[in-house]
């Protein structure tokens, strides 16, 4: 740098016109000449390129290639839009299926609350074989009027505690699973966003990498032309020096634009794929990004179809059945147990009366079973259970409060982040196009001499630095648009 300080004649050569500006040529390739011989004996610490030494021992003499992960499908690559990438991560995210096992065991509470309900039937067969007593023909077990009991019963049991009356266990099974179902949302439209985000991370990653394929094309070109001027004694050396090391330079973008390239195809491979695979392409529509709407419309969006606001208030509803089934607890509770069948000493319809053997006598009835439980004293437990479902239903109504709040909040912040990110769509695209008209132009001015050696490398940097940010503008906004549909839905 401080070569570069001491001599700033050395890098704003122009091609000569006259007799006097060939004095001033001869002079600059003295002071070039001089430069490089200065360059070529300063210490390392000067980050100047030394000549090739020998190999020494342990050191990194030949190029390392890259890791390229096996494909695990022959064939031309898999092409995939945005929503084909959505679809797929859909199947493969453990995140999201968790949320669809959940619906699903929800669900199934909710069969089984509907069935708590209603009356239960089984079957019950049985023989009770008692010793006898020796002297009539029953059991040594008063509960038994017969040495050989048979059991043949149709039950039906109707349970009917406190909640019964009150439809509490349904009512609670259909708020929870308006709850998965609100969060199995919650997780699609935070696989969306994941699955956006390395979507256009994978694009952006791809256009960085013909962007610095351009780039080393154009400064390979310009050291060409520098070196060709230099044969015409038209370009200093120093000017050589300066383009290989701006080629240098733009290797090692190559090369880290590369890795990056690989690094997002494999990131959004996880997400897609069952198997490890890296054989497909992504179609590229930064440059026809959807419109946003207004914000009267995402407002409303957001407060009708909004998952965080839906789960918060079914579980806020649920609590208030839990506030009901524990006060439900201090009333009585009823049962009914209806048994048809037989239970006679012999097993068929009918059989001989014990007491009077010339008698037939019909076993085939029934009997019924009417319970009243009514709690009395329980040492406090079912009023603490009230107060823990009384508290719960509090916390459940300010969590509820802050969803809202921050449903707002999130809401605002996205949608201005949606919004300067849409604006600065056009000026980036603009930007662009004057950088590269700008290279046009300084590149024939420097073809025709007119120029310095810094405009060259500023333009060169400025258009590689104007498409770099318009691709990620263009993946900013894209990003943005995928944080406000996590608060509204798609739109």
């Amino acid at each position: 740098m401080m070569m570069s300080e001491k001599m700033p004649a050395m890098l704003n050569l122009r091609r000569p016109r006259d007799g006097a500006r060939r004095t001033a040529r001869g002079a600059a390739l003295v002071a070039g000449a001089a430069a490089a011989l200065c360059l070529c004996i300063c210490p390392a610490g000067a980050q100047t390129m030394p000549k090739q030494q020998p190999a020494q021992k342990g050191a990194v003499t030949a190029t390392i290639p890259m890791a390229v992960p096996p494909s695990t499908s022959a064939g031309p690559p898999l092409t995939l839009s945005l929503s084909d990438a959505l679809t797929r991560a859909e199947k493969n995210s453990p995140d999201f299926q968790t949320a669809v096992t959940a619906v699903k065991l929800a669900h199934e509470g909710q069969v089984q609350a509907s069935a708590a309900m209603k009356p239960q039937f089984s079957y019950l067969m049985q023989y009770l074989n008692t010793q006898g007593n020796g002297i009539s023909p029953v059991g040594r077990y008063v509960t038994n009027d017969g040495v050989h009991v048979y059991r043949a019963w149709g039950v039906m049991r109707q349970n009917m505690p406190g909640s019964f009356f009150i439809d509490a266990g349904p009512r609670k099974a259909a708020y929870m699973k308006a709850v998965a179902d609100a969060e199995q949302e919650v997780a699609l439209r935070g696989l969306n966003v994941t699955v956006t985000r390395d979507y256009y991370a994978l694009l952006v990653a791809e256009r960085n990498y013909a962007i610095a394929q351009q780039g080393l094309k154009d400064s390979t070109h310009f050291l060409q032309i520098t070196e060709a001027l230099e044969k015409g004694g038209e370009s200093a050396h120093a000017d050589v020096i300066r383009f290989q090391l701006e080629v240098n330079q733009k290797q090692r973008a190559l090369d880290d634009a590369r890795l990056a390239m690989s690094s997002a195809r494999l990131n959004l491979s996880v997400l897609l794929f069952p198997n490890f695979n890296e054989n497909f392409t992504v179609v590229d529509d930064l440059d026809t990004p959807p419109p946003i709407p207004s914000f009267q419309q995402a407002e409303g969006m957001a407060k009708d179809r909004n998952p965080d606001l839906r789960a918060a208030l079914a579980i806020y509803n649920a609590s208030g059945a839990d506030v009901a089934m524990a006060k439900s607890a201090f009333f009585p509770s009823l049962g009914i147990e209806f048994d048809y069948g037989i239970e006679a000493n012999a097993y068929a319809l009918h059989s001989v009366n014990l007491t009077a053997p010339k008698v037939m006598q019909p076993n085939l009835g029934y009997f019924v079973t009417y319970s009243l439980s009514l709690p009395v004293w329980d040492w406090g437990t079912l009023r603490s259970n009230l107060h823990i479902a009384e508290d719960q239903k509090q916390l459940a109504r300010l969590n509820l409060s802050y969803a809202q709040r921050q449903m707002l909040n999130s809401l605002y912040n996205s949608y201005n982040e949606a919004a300067v990110a849409w604006n600065e769509l056009g000026n980036l695209r603009r930007s662009a196009d004057l950088a590269a008209r700008n290279l046009e132009l300084v590149t024939m001015q420097y073809e025709a001499g007119e120029t310095q050696v810094l405009q060259v490398l500023d333009a060169e940097n400025s258009l590689e630095q104007a498409r770099n940010d318009n691709a990620a503008g263009a993946a900013r906004y894209r990003d943005a648009l995928a944080a406000l549909q996590m608060l509204t839905g798609s739109f």
